[in-house]
C-alpha cells in the first residue's frame, strides 16, 4: 500500500466511525472528509465538485419537488383512507395497504410516502384497537422493497445511475431493475404478511405511552400569597423554587399564558402547569407558598386550546438538534415551542428535558402555536410533525393533484420509450408544475431536502478518493482473491454482504457511492458484466431492514411505532437474508 492509500483508508474508517456513532450530522461528516481529500490533494477540485453537478443527484432534487406536489394535494391520503375505511381484519388491511403502497414507491420517493401515511395509519390503528407497531415497520419495509422496482423508486438507484453516466458508461433503463425488484418485492411482502407479522411487537406508540405516564411527570402548582417571588420574573423563580422543571403554561383566571417567557411576571393565584422528574416535582412541593397538586386532572388533550396545540414530532438525521441538548440548541426560542417529554427506544426519557442530548428518531411531545405545523411541516429538522388532537377530515383530492400524477406518469412514459432522459423528464415536470401553479416557488424549495443532497453530492467526491488513490482497486483485488474459490457467485454474495452492512451502519447513499468503484474494479478483474454488479450495489444499498438508522423510512416510524432497536433486528434480519438470497440468485442467473 502507498502512503496515499493508507491515508485514504484511515480517513474512510474515521468517517465511517463518525457516521456510525452519530458524532455530528451525516451530511456535515461526509462533506468534511470531502474537504480533507480536496485539501490533501487526493482529489482535484473538479472531482470534489462532480457530485454537485451529477445528473443523478440533480434528478433526486427534482423528484423531491414532484413528490411534494403530489403529497400536497392529498392524493395519497385519500387513497389510503378509502383502502382502510371498511377494513377490520389486520392482515387483510395490511395486504390491501402494502400492495398499492409498494407499487407507488416505485414511482415516488418513499420518504414522503411514509411521512404522509404514518399519522393516518396510526389514527386508523387506534380507532380499530390495533397496535400501530404492527403496521408501521411493514409500511417502511414495503416502500423500501417497492423502491427497487424502477429507476426512480429510490434516490440510491438514481445515484448509482448518475455514477454510471459520469464514468462514461451506459446508465440503467427505466425498468431494468424490475428484473430483480419485482421478485424481491413479492417475496418480501409475503414474508411481512406471514412470519414477519408474527414477529412484530404489539407496542403502544410514543404518544400513547406518554399519555399513560402523564401523572408521573406532569404537575400543577398554585401560587399562594406568601410565595417570595410574587411580582418577579419567571426566570428568578426557575433559578430557585422551580429549579430543573419546565413550566409549560400559566393559567390566570380565564387567561392561559403560553409561551412562558423568562420575563413573564408571577402573580398570586397563578396556576403553573409544569413537567419534571419525580425528584424535581418533590423539590417544588417543599417550597413555601407553592401548593403542588401531583394528582392534577390535566391530561395531554386538556393542553389543547384555542391558539395552542400538542404536537408530536420525530427528529430527523439532518436536524440541527442532533448531538445537542435541548437547552444548548435553544429549542424554545428557535421554534416558539416547549418540549413536554422525549421518547426513545420505546421509553420516555426520565430526566430533565433541557439536558437530554437529541438523537435521530427521538419523538418529541411539544406544546406550540398553530403556526408551528405550517412553518415546520417540511422542516429538515423533523421527519413527521402531527397534531396530537384527532385529525381533521381528509381533504378531497384536487384536480391539481391528479394533474401532478398524470404528469409524472407521462414523464415516466417518455423515459421508458427513450424520448427523454430521466433528468430532462423531471426538469420538464417541475417547470410545468410551477407554470400551472400546482405549486409555487416557495413550496418547491420547501420540498427539497438540502441536507440529503449535500450528503449525496459529498459522497461522490469521497468515492472518487477511493478510486484515485488506488484503494478501490486494492480492495477489489482482495475481495476477488477471497471469493475466487467460490467463483462468480462468491463474488456476488460477498459484494452484497459488504454493501448491505455499510448501508445498515451508515446511510444507503454513502454505501452506494463507496461500493460503486469497487464493483467496477471487480467487474474488470473478473471480466464480468459490470451492469449485474452495479445493480447488485443498488439493491444491496437500498435493502436496509436490520437497523432504524440505515434508511430514513425506518427512522421515521421508529418513535411513532414505539419500537426498540432490537425489533428491527428481529423482524428485519430474516427479511434481509431472504432479499439477499433472492437478489443474488436472480442477478447470477440473468447476468452471469
Amino acid at each position: 500500500m502507498t502512503s496515499e492509500m493508507i491515508f485514504v483508508a484511515v480517513m474512510i474508517v474515521v468517517m465511517l466511525l463518525l457516521l456510525l456513532f452519530e458524532v455530528m450530522r451525516a451530511d456535515f461528516t461526509v462533506f468534511s472528509f470531502l474537504v480533507i481529500f480536496l485539501l490533501s490533494g487526493v482529489i482535484s477540485t473538479e472531482q470534489a465538485l462532480s457530485g454537485f453537478s451529477n445528473q443523478g443527484m440533480l434528478t433526486v432534487l427534482l423528484l423531491f419537488i414532484v413528490a411534494g406536489a403530489i403529497q400536497k394535494h392529498g392524493i395519497i391520503e385519500n387513497f389510503v383512507n378509502k383502502i382502510l375505511r371498511d377494513s377490520k381484519s389486520p392482515r387483510k388491511s395490511m395486504f390491501k395497504l402494502l400492495l398499492p403502497v409498494s407499487f407507488a414507491s416505485g414511482f415516488l420517493n418513499n420518504t414522503p410516502i411514509v411521512v404522509t401515511l404514518t399519522p393516518i395509519i396510526k389514527d386508523w390503528c387506534q380507532k380499530n384497537g390495533i397496535s400501530p407497531s404492527k403496521f408501521l415497520i411493514p409500511l417502511s419495509y414495503g416502500t423500501i422493497l417497492g423502491g427497487t422496482i424502477t429507476l426512480i423508486g429510490t434516490s440510491t438507484t438514481l445515484i448509482v445511475n448518475g455514477l454510471l453516466i459520469e464514468s462514461g458508461l451506459e446508465g440503467f433503463s427505466f425498468f431494468q431493475l424490475s428484473v430483480v425488484g419485482i421478485p424481491i418485492t413479492i417475496i418480501g411482502l409475503a414474508y411481512i404478511l406471514t412470519l414477519g407479522y408474527q414477529l412484530l411487537p404489539s407496542n403502544l406508540g410514543a404518544k400513547e405511552q406518554i399519555r399513560e405516564e402523564v401523572k408521573e411527570f406532569l404537575a400543577e402548582a398554585v401560587i399562594e400569597k406568601d410565595f417570595e417571588y410574587i411580582g418577579s420574573h419567571i426566570i428568578d423563580a426557575t433559578s430557585h423554587s422551580f429549579k430543573n422543571v419546565y413550566i409549560i403554561e400559566i393559567i390566570r383566571g380565564e387567561e392561559r399564558i403560553f409561551p412562558v417567557t423568562p420575563t413573564t411576571i408571577i402573580r398570586e393565584g397563578d396556576q403553573l402547569l409544569f413537567s419534571g422528574t419525580l425528584n424535581t416535582i418533590a423539590a417544588v412541593q417543599k417550597q413555601k407558598g407553592v401548593n403542588v397538586n401531583t394528582g392534577t386532572d390535566a391530561t395531554l388533550e386538556s393542553l389543547n386550546y384555542d391558539g395552542n396545540l400538542l404536537v408530536e414530532a420525530v427528529v430527523s438525521h439532518q436536524s440541527s438538534m442532533v448531538s445537542n441538548s435541548m437547552k444548548s440548541s435553544k429549542f424554545r426560542s428557535k421554534y416558539n415551542a416547549g418540549v413536554i417529554a422525549v421518547h426513545r427506544n420505546n421509553e420516555r426519557i426520565k430526566s430533565r428535558v433541557g439536558d437530554i442530548i437529541m438523537k435521530p428518531g427521538d419523538t418529541l411531545l411539544m406544546l406550540c402555536g398553530k403556526e408551528f405545523l405550517e412553518q415546520h411541516m417540511h422542516s429538515s429538522d423533523f421527519y413527521v410533525v402531527t397534531s396530537v388532537v384527532p385529525p381533521e377530515p381528509l381533504r378531497q383530492s384536487s384536480v391539481k393533484g391528479w394533474f401532478a400524477i398524470t404528469l409524472l406518469l407521462a414523464m415516466v412514459g417518455s423515459v421508458t420509450f427513450g424520448l427523454l432522459s430521466m433528468f430532462e423528464a423531471m426538469l420538464i415536470a417541475v417547470i410545468i408544475l410551477l407554470a400551472s401553479k400546482s405549486i409555487d416557488a416557495e413550496e418547491a424549495f420547501s420540498y427539497i431536502q438540502v441536507n440529503v443532497l449535500l450528503l449525496i453530492a459529498s459522497a461522490f467526491g469521497v468515492g472518487a478518493a477511493l478510486t484515485e488513490s488506488g484503494l478501490a482497486q486494492l480492495i477489489a483485488e482482495n475481495m476477488v482473491d477471497v471469493a475466487r474459490p467460490f467463483g462468480i457467485i462468491g463474488i456476488i454474495v460477498i459484494l452484497y454482504i459488504v454493501t448491505n452492512i455499510f448501508t445498515e451502519l451508515i446511510t444507503n447513499s454513502a454505501a452506494a457511492v463507496l461500493m460503486f468503484p469497487i464493483a467496477l474494479e471487480i467487474a474488470g478483474q473478473m471480466n464480468a458484466d459490470y451492469i449485474g454488479l452495479v445493480i447488485l450495489i443498488a439493491i444491496a444499498s437500498s435493502a436496509s431492514f436490520i437497523t432504524p438508522i440505515g434508511y430514513q423510512t425506518n427512522l421515521i416510524v421508529y418513535g411513532p411505532g414505539g419500537y426498540k432497536f432490537t425489533d428491527y433486528i428481529k423482524v428485519g434480519a430474516p427479511l434481509s437474508l431472504i432479499t439477499m438470497i433472492a437478489a443474488t440468485s436472480i442477478i447470477y442467473m440473468v447476468w452471469f
